[in-house]
C-alpha cells in the first residue's frame, strides 16, 4: 500500500532540487539531505560540476541509486596544491578558484528549473547559503520554492547574525565567550560571501543540519533573528548508526578498531581542506607516541579544486621509526578515511577535529567527545559549542593561539585528558546523553523527525 508520502508526492508532483557548494564538507551534507528526502518518494535532483558530483558520489558511505544527478560543465579551472605555509589565514585559499567556476552553474541550473517547472507542478530548490546566486533565477518562476540550507550550526549563524545586528539583548540564553572572526577568512573570501548574502533574502525558509537537541535555545535566537522565516532544525542528516552491509567502505583499519577495547582508540583528523605544516605533523607524531594511547591518524593532503588532477599528492613525512615504533599501538591512514564508521566503532572514544559541522555532528551523534583543534570559517565557534556549552570537548589549539605551533607535550596533554582521565570519562557520558537524545529526536514523535516530517508536508501541501 502507498505511504502518504507517496500519494502526496504523486498528487502533486512536486520535485526537489538540491544545489551543493563544491567543498567536501557541503557536498556530503547537501547528499545525505537529498537521501532522507528521496526516501519520501519525492524526485531528487542533486546539482553541482561535473568533478564535483564524481567527488561527492565516489566519498559517500553508501551506494545512491535513486538521485537524478545533473553534473553541469563550468569553465575550467586551475587547481593548484594547497599550501600551508603562505597565507595568513589557514583557510584552504587553494580552492577558491573551483567556488568561483561553481558560479558558472547558473546558466544551466536556470534551464533545469525551467524544464523542470514545466513538467511538475512546484519545484523546490534548497541551494547551500553560499550558491543563492547560482539559484537566483527560481525566485522568476511562478510554481517555485526557495529555502537555504545552512551548512553549520545554528550558534555559529546566530553569532554572525548577531554581530551584524549590533548585538541586540539576548533574553535567558547564555552566551559564552566566543572568538571574533579575526582569522577566519582571507579578505578575498570574505568578498566572495558579501557578493553572494545579499540572494539569501529571496529564500523561503532555512534549513539547518542540527538538532533541537543539540542546541533547541539558539535554533529559537535564529528564529527570532530572521524575522518570522521559518527555520527547519532537520538534522543530524547523517545516518546515527552504519550498518556493515549498508556500507560500501571497506577499509583495513575497520578491521583493526575491531581487535581493540571499546573506548580505547582517538581517532585523529583535520578534516580534508588544510594540511598541517610540516613542523606541526612532527610535534603531533611525537605527541600521540608520548602519550601511549591508541590512534588512528588521518595523515593526507588536503583536497584540491579537482580532486582527480592527475599530479601526485603531498606525501607527509613522519619521525624517522615512527610508524614501527607504534605498530600495534596506532594505525597512520594516508588515503580516505571513512569517518562515519570510525566514529561509530565501539572503539572509538575520541576524537581530535578541526571541527568543521559536519565532524561535529558525526562526532555528536555517535556520542565520542572531542579534542577540538579549530583551523578557519566556522571551526573556532563550533568549538565553541562543544566545549563551553555542550561541555563534551577539550581545547588542544586555543583560537587566540592559532599561529603558533602545538608543541608534543600540549598534543600528549590533550590526548591523555580526553582518553585517560576522569574529566574525560564524564565527557564521555555527556556525550552518550546527548547521542541518545538525538537518537529520541529522530524516533517518531522525537523534534527531529516531526520537523522532517513538517518540512515534507510543507512542500508537498
Amino acid at each position: 500500500m502507498a505511504s502518504n508520502g507517496e500519494n502526496l508526492a504523486q498528487k502533486t508532483q512536486v520535485v526537489v532540487v538540491l544545489i551543493a557548494f563544491p567543498a567536501q564538507g557541503h557536498l556530503n551534507q547537501l547528499l545525505h539531505l537529498s537521501n532522507l528526502i528521496s526516501s519520501h518518494n519525492i524526485p531528487v535532483h542533486y546539482v553541482s560540476t561535473v568533478t564535483h558530483i564524481r567527488q561527492a558520489t565516489l566519498r559517500h558511505h553508501k551506494s545512491i541509486s535513486n538521485i537524478h544527478f545533473h553534473a553541469f560543465e563550468v569553465p575550467p579551472f586551475v587547481s593548484p596544491p594547497p599550501n600551508s605555509n603562505t597565507s595568513e589565514t589557514d583557510f584552504p585559499s587553494h580552492l577558491i578558484p573551483s567556488f568561483e567556476a561553481s558560479m558558472h552553474l547558473r546558466d544551466p541550473v536556470r534551464k533545469l528549473l525551467q524544464s523542470l517547472s514545466a513538467q511538475g507542478k512546484r519545484v523546490v530548490v534548497i541551494y547551500d547559503s553560499l550558491m543563492g546566486s547560482v539559484a537566483q533565477d527560481a525566485t522568476n518562476m511562478p510554481n517555485s520554492e526557495n529555502y537555504t540550507f545552512h551548512s553549520t550550526c545554528a550558534f555559529t549563524n546566530f553569532l554572525y547574525f548577531w554581530e551584524e545586528k549590533g548585538k541586540p539583548s539576548v533574553n535567558g540564553v547564555r552566551l559564552p565567550e566566543f572568538p571574533s572572526l579575526e582569522g577566519c577568512f582571507p579578505t578575498e573570501f570574505i568578498d566572495f560571501i558579501s557578493e553572494k548574502i545579499e540572494f539569501l533574502k529571496f529564500s523561503d525558509g532555512n534549513i539547518y543540519n542540527t538538532s533541537r537537541a543539540i542546541e533547541d535555545p539558539y535554533i529559537k535566537l535564529v528564529e527570532n533573528i530572521e524575522g518570522g522565516k521559518k527555520v527547519w532544525a532537520l538534522g543530524p542528516l547523517n545516518p546515527l548508526a552504519v550498518e556493515k552491509k549498508e556500507s560500501k567502505v571497506w577499509h583495513p583499519c575497520l578491521e583493526w578498531l575491531d581487535k581493540q577495547e571499546p573506548d580505547s582508540v582517538i581517532y585523529v583528523s583535520f578534516g580534508t581542506t588544510t594540511a598541517l605544516r610540516e613542523e606541526q605533523i612532527q610535534e603531533v607524531a611525537t605527541g600521540l607516541e608520548q602519550s601511549k594511547q591508541k590512534f588512528i591518524w588521518v595523515l593526507r593532503d588536503a583536497d584540491k579544486g579537482n580532486i582527480f588532477d592527475e599530479k601526485e599528492a603531498k606525501r607527509h613525512d613522519l619521525p624517522n621509526g615512527f610508524e614501527e615504533r607504534v605498530k600495534g599501538m596506532g594505525v597512520v591512514v594516508r588515503d580516505w578515511a571513512p569517518q562515519l564508521e570510525i566514529l561509530s566503532h565501539p572503539s572509538t572514544g575520541g576524537f581530535m577535529s578541526h571541527c568543521g559541522w559536519n565532524s561535529c555532528l558525526e562526532s555528536l551523534s555517535m556520542g565520542v567527545p572531542m579534542a577540538t583543534w579549530p583551523m578557519h570559517s566556522d571551526q573556532p565557534r563550533n568549538a565553541v559549542l562543544v566545549t563551553e556549552v555542550l561541555k563534551v570537548g577539550l581545547v588542544v589549539k586555543e583560537w587566540s593561539q592559532r599561529k603558533s605551533l602545538v608543541s608534543a607535550s600540549v598534543v600528549e596533554s590533550g590526548v591523555r585528558r580526553l582518553m585517560g582521565t576522569r574529566e574525560g570519562d564524564e565527557m564521555r557520558e555527556r556525550a552518550l546523553r546527548l547521542k541518545n537524545a538525538i537518537q529520541r529526536s529522530k524516533d517518531e514523535g522525537g523534534d527531529s523527525r516531526m520537523e522532517m516530517e513538517s518540512f515534507i508536508a510543507h512542500i508537498t501541501k
